[in-house]
C-alpha cells in the first residue's frame, strides 16, 4: 500500500484527504446511482476514488441494510474486494465453504450422506468461497466511500418518480425524487444515471424495458435461524433430497451458530404468487423437520425468513440505446445493473456476486470517459459484455433449479445432480466469465506465451516475491480499483533486468518511442504510471537480482517530491513458481495487458508492444503534447 508519495500521510492510510468541494451536496452530478444494493455500492465505491468525479447515490430505504438477503460470496468477488482493500475483513468474519455434502435416500428411503466433496478446486483462486451477510458487505463498501477523496455517503428515503432527457448539454438527464420518511422532494441533474434499484427498478421502467422470461412456478422458503439439531453436517454446505418431502439446501452462516436453510415448498398454481401462501417461519421449520427426518431440528430463534418463486428473467439491453431516453448520439447515458436487469434463483449464490460484477465492469468505463481518458464509445461495451454473461447465468440457474426441484430419487439421477454441481464449480466460484473479442478484448493474441492468463478472463493470480523489499504476495493484488490499465512483462530465462535484456529493451521503447502507449496516453506532468501501470516479473530469484541494474521505467520517480517507486518488479516464489503455474513461455516471456477490472485484454510477445499500442489507440484518447 502506497500513501506517502505526495508527502507524509500519518494516521489511517485508508482515510484519504478530501477533494475540493466535497462538503457541498450538488444537484448537478457526473453520475447518479439509484439504489444502495451491492451493485450500487460497488459502483459508488469505485467512482468515489476519483476526486474529479461528482457522484450521488440514493435509495428509497430509510437507511443501510441491517440483516437478511444475499449471503454467498464467490472467490472472484473476494478477488475484487482485494482491489477495494477490504478482502481481509470479509474472510476474517465469514464462514468458509470448504466442503459440500450430498444427502439423499438410500434403497430403503432412509436419508444418508451419499458423498462429501471439496467445494473449490485447488488453485482455482487464492481466495476462499465464503458466506457473509450482504449487510456486512454493504458496510465495507460504505467505509470505502466515506474514506475516499469524495467522502461519499448515500442519500436515503428518496423514491425515484421520474427520469427524463433535457436540453442541457452538460447534464442531459433529470431525475425527480419524492421524499419519504420526512425527507424533502428533490431534483438531480446528471451526465449519467445508473439504475441499481432491484427487480422493480424505476430506472428500468423509465427506459421502457421489462424483464423477460418465465417463472418455474416452484415455491421455496428461506430462513436464517439459530437451531438445535443432531443432523451431523449442519456446519457444512449440504444439498439434501428427501424421499417424498422435497429438497433442502443448508448454508452455514458466519459466527459459528447461524444457519440458512432453503426449503422446497409445493408448486404455485394458476395466478398464485409467493405472497399468497402466507409462508411463516413455523411452516418452514415443520417442512425442514420432514425433510431431515429422522434427525431433530428445533429452531430457537429466527433472524430472517422469506418465500420466493423461482424465475429467470433478463432485459434485452442494459443501457438506453433504443429507449425513449436515448440521446441524439450513439453513446449511452442511462444504464441498469444487478437485479434491475436480471433475476434468478438464489440456489447457486450468484445474485449478489453477478450484480457486483456488473458494476465493476461499468465503473472503470464511466470513470475513463468522464476523466477524458477514453472515448464515449467505450460505454457501449458494458451492455454488450454483461448482458451476455447474464444470459449465461439464466441458463445455468434454470438447469440447477430444475435439478433441485426434481422429484426423482433414483441413484442415476442423484449422481447426475452431483456431477452437475461439481462440473459447474468454476461458474459458481465466479471465475468462468470470459468476454468475447471486442474493442477491449484483443483478437488473435499469442495465447501460447501465457496459457494461464486467458484472454477475456480475469487475471489468475499466483504467488510472487516483490524484489524491492522481498515481500511475498499475490501478484493479482497489485490490481487495485483505481481505473488504471496494467501492462506486465514476464521476462525470458536469463534476463535480470540489465540493459542487454528483453525487459530493458521493452522499457526503453515504452519510455521514449512516440508510438508507445505510455508516451501517447499519459497526460503531461502526471505520474508515468497514472494511466498504464507497467510491472515486470523475472524468472531469477530475488536474491540474485540487482535493483540498481533495473531500467528507469521500473524505478519511476513519482509524486510531488519525485520519490522512487520500488514496487514494480517481482520474482518467483520459491515454493510456487508463477511461470510453471500459469504456463508462461520461459524462453520467450510474454507481455500481458490487463483491463482496470482485472480482466486480461491481451497477450503478445515482449517485442510486439506496438500491437498493444494499436489496440489501446481504439479505446483511449491520446494526450496533447
Amino acid at each position: 500500500m502506497q500513501y506517502h508519495f505526495d508527502g507524509l500521510h500519518p494516521g489511517d492510510p485508508d482515510l484519504q484527504p478530501p477533494a475540493d468541494g466535497v462538503t457541498a451536496v450538488s444537484d448537478r452530478v457526473d453520475v447518479l446511482i439509484v439504489g444502495c444494493g451491492p451493485a450500487g455500492l460497488t459502483l459508488a465505491a469505485q467512482l468515489s476514488a476519483f476526486p474529479d468525479i461528482v457522484t450521488r447515490i440514493v435509495d428509497r430505504k430509510p437507511g443501510p441494510l441491517k440483516i437478511g438477503q444475499a449471503d454467498g460470496v464467490a472467490c472472484r468477488s473476494i478477488e475484487m474486494f482485494a482491489a477495494f482493500g477490504f478482502a481481509e475483513r470479509v474472510v476474517r468474519e465469514a464462514y468458509w465453504v470448504n466442503e459440500v455434502a450430498f444427502w439423499r435416500p438410500d434403497a430403503t428411503g432412509a436419508l444418508h450422506r451419499a458423498d462429501r466433496i471439496q467445494d473449490v478446486e485447488d488453485d482455482l483462486s487464492e481466495m476462499p468461497h465464503v458466506i457473509l451477510s450482504q449487510a456486512r458487505i454493504h458496510d465495507f463498501y460504505l467505509d470505502v466511500m466515506a474514506s475516499s477523496p469524495r467522502k461519499l455517503t448515500p442519500d436515503y428515503s428518496l423514491q425515484l418518480t421520474g427520469l427524463s432527457r433535457t436540453d442541457d448539454e452538460a447534464y442531459p438527464l433529470c431525475a425527480r425524487f419524492a421524499g419519504l420518511n420526512g425527507a424533502d422532494d428533490t431534483e438531480i441533474h446528471a451526465r449519467y444515471v445508473v439504475g441499481c434499484d432491484g427487480a422493480r427498478s424505476a430506472v428500468r421502467q423509465a427506459l421502457g424495458y421489462r424483464l423477460k422470461g418465465e417463472a418455474a412456478r416452484q415455491l421455496w422458503g428461506v430462513m436464517d435461524v439459530l437451531a438445535v439439531t443432531d443432523f451431523p453436517d449442519i456446519r457444512l454446505k449440504c444439498a439434501i433430497q428427501s424421499d417424498g418431502h422435497g429438497s433442502l439446501l443448508i448454508i452455514p452462516r458466519e459466527g459459528g451458530a447461524l444457519v440458512r436453510v432453503y426449503i422446497e415448498l409445493d408448486a404455485l398454481q394458476g395466478d398464485e404468487r409467493a405472497a399468497d401462501r402466507g409462508v411463516t417461519a413455523a411452516l418452514l421449520e415443520q417442512k425442514a423437520r420432514e425433510i431431515l427426518a429422522p434427525y431433530r431440528f428445533e429452531v430457537r430463534d429466527v433472524a430472517w425468513c422469506s418465500a420466493y418463486e423461482i424465475g429467470q428473467r433478463v432485459c434485452d439491453s442494459f443501457d438506453d440505446r433504443g429507449s425513449p431516453l436515448a440521446g441524439p448520439d450513439d453513446a449511452p447515458r442511462v444504464f441498469i445493473a444487478g437485479d434491475a436487469c436480471h433475476t434468478h434463483s438464489p440456489k447457486a449464490g450468484q445474485g449478489m456476486n453477478v450484480s457486483m460484477a456488473d458494476a465493476f465492469n461499468l465503473g472503470w468505463k464511466l470513470a475513463s470517459v468522464l476523466r477524458g481518458q477514453a472515448r464515449p464509445a467505450l460505454l457501449k461495451t458494458y451492455s454488450d459484455e454483461r448482458r451476455a454473461k447474464a444470459q449465461e447465468l439464466i441458463d445455468f440457474d434454470r438447469d440447477l433449479a430444475a435439478l433441485f426441484s426434481s422429484r426423482k430419487t433414483d441413484p442415476a439421477f442423484a449422481a447426475r445432480f452431483q456431477d452437475y454441481f461439481q462440473q459447474h464449480a468454476r461458474y459458481t466460484a465466479g471465475v468462468a466469465t470470459r468476454y468475447d473479442p471486442s474493442n477491449i478484448v484483443m483478437r488473435d493474441c499469442q495465447q501460447d506465451l501465457a496459457r494461464g492468463f486467458v484472454v477475456g478472463m480475469r487475471f489468475h493470480s499466483a504467488p510472487v516475491i516483490r524484489l524491492g523489499d522481498a515481500r511475498p504476495l499475490q501478484l493479482g493484488h497489485i490490481l487495485r480499483a483505481d481505473g488504471r490499465w496494467r501492462l506486465i512483462g514476464f521476462a525470458p530465462a536469463g534476463d535480470r533486468g540489465t540493459e542487454d535484456g528483453a525487459i530493458a529493451r521493452l522499457c526503453q521503447a515504452l519510455a521514449t518511442d512516440p508510438d508507445s502507449p505510455i508516451t501517447q496516453f499519459t497526460p503531461p506532468g502526471a505520474d508515468i504510471d497514472s494511466v498504464i501501470d507497467l510491472r515486470a516479473v523475472f524468472q531469477t530469484g530475488h536474491r540474485d537480482m540487482r535493483v540498481e541494474a533495473l531500467p528507469p521505467l521500473l524505478l519511476p520517480a513519482k509524486g510531488r517530491f519525485g520519490l522512487t517507486d520500488y514496487e514494480k518488479v517481482f520474482c518467483p516464489d520459491p515454493g510456487s513458481d508463477l511461470f510453471d503455474r500459469r504456463g508462461i513461455d520461459r524462453t520467450s516471456g510474454a507481455l500481458v495487458l490487463i483491463r482496470p477490472d482485472q480482466f486480461v485484454a491481451g497477450v503478445v510477445a515482449l517485442q510486439d508492444w506496438r500491437r498493444i499500442a494499436g489496440f489501446l489507440d481504439g479505446v483511449l484518447c491520446p494526450c496533447p503534447r
